[in-house]
């Protein structure tokens, strides 16, 4: 049994045990006012993935930082046109949505050889981590580009021989994770879209980027039954097409931009967010304003 029932059975324990699962808002919150051209990136073409669904258009950012491997596959495939089709076989409320599998079962895969977990990955003083103070628990937590990751401080690079600390990337609402079998390094063409926080996957499972635009349309994708384990089998939603951005004729190439966490705008959405949750704040409530611009 390849992928599938192990990101499943990590869900279902997580939410009957200590309730690490959480359903995230489908609404994103409003944009901080007076906003400027400092506080926008553009995503780059060959970072940015898009699928359209049976549902509507996702729009998600990869992150080469902390998961490099990762992020060749999903466009390699994605650019053969491999996931064109698929299903989304297993969808659970409040959790994932998983799709990637040729077999529409959760046990299929590319012909491409599997791949090692990136669940961690070594951050320098270049990986562009921007931290977010007293955002749950006492480890330091940030983002790299819209990723969430949880990380060691950059005091500690001094006294490592590569000059480079440990980070890890966190499963909250709007990412993007890679599935597997138990074997870590079993990941291969099959991955899931998270609509809920889930610690359960955190340093198991890798991350490898986030949903900047579309979360809604996650959210509407045909559900399974609790019985089935979230596995779909009468008329489940599928992926129209997927492409990175650069591989799309230029007419068709969406241009999207988001917020830029270094810049003045972050600090404001920080702090509006903090109000809104809170002593229940953690770095799973941000969520970066993003638009497509063309």
């Amino acid at each position: 049994m390849r992928i599938g029932a192990i990101v499943v059975a990590l869900a279902v324990t997580a939410m009957a045990g200590a309730a690490l699962a959480q359903a995230a808002p489908t609404t994103p919150p409003p944009t901080p006012a007076g906003l400027t051209a400092a506080d926008w990136r553009t995503v780059a073409p060959e970072n940015l993935l898009v699928i359209d669904t049976s549902k509507g258009r996702v729009l998600i950012e990869l992150e080469p930082r902390v998961a490099p491997n990762h992020v060749v596959r999903i466009r390699t495939l994605a650019d053969q046109g491999f996931y064109d089709g698929l299903k989304f076989h297993r969808v659970i409320g409040g959790f994932m949505a998983q799709t990637g599998d040729p077999l529409g079962t959760g046990l299929g895969s590319s012909d491409l050889p599997d791949i090692a977990v990136e669940a961690a990955f070594r951050r320098g003083r270049d990986s562009g981590f921007v931290p977010v103070a007293n955002s749950g628990g006492t480890a330091l937590r940030g983002l790299v580009g819209a990723v969430p990751v949880t990380t060691q401080p950059d005091a500690q690079m001094m006294i490592t021989a590569d000059m480079r600390v440990e980070g890890q990337t966190l499963f909250c609402p709007g990412v993007a994770g890679m599935a597997r079998s138990n074997d870590p390094n079993s990941a291969n063409s099959q991955f899931f879209l998270m609509m809920g926080e889930n610690a359960a996957l955190n340093g198991g499972y890798t991350v490898f980027g986030a949903i900047l635009i579309g979360r809604e349309v996650v959210q509407s994708l045909k559900r399974g039954s609790d019985a089935a384990d979230g596995a779909v089998t009468v008329d489940p939603d599928i992926i129209v097409r997927a492409r990175t951005a650069a591989a799309m004729p230029v007419n068709e190439r969406p241009t999207v931009r988001v917020m830029d966490t270094r810049g003045p705008g972050f600090a404001a959405l920080i702090e509006s967010t903090r109000a809104t949750r809170g002593n229940r704040f953690t770095i799973c409530d941000i969520r970066l304003p993003a638009e497509v611009v063309n």
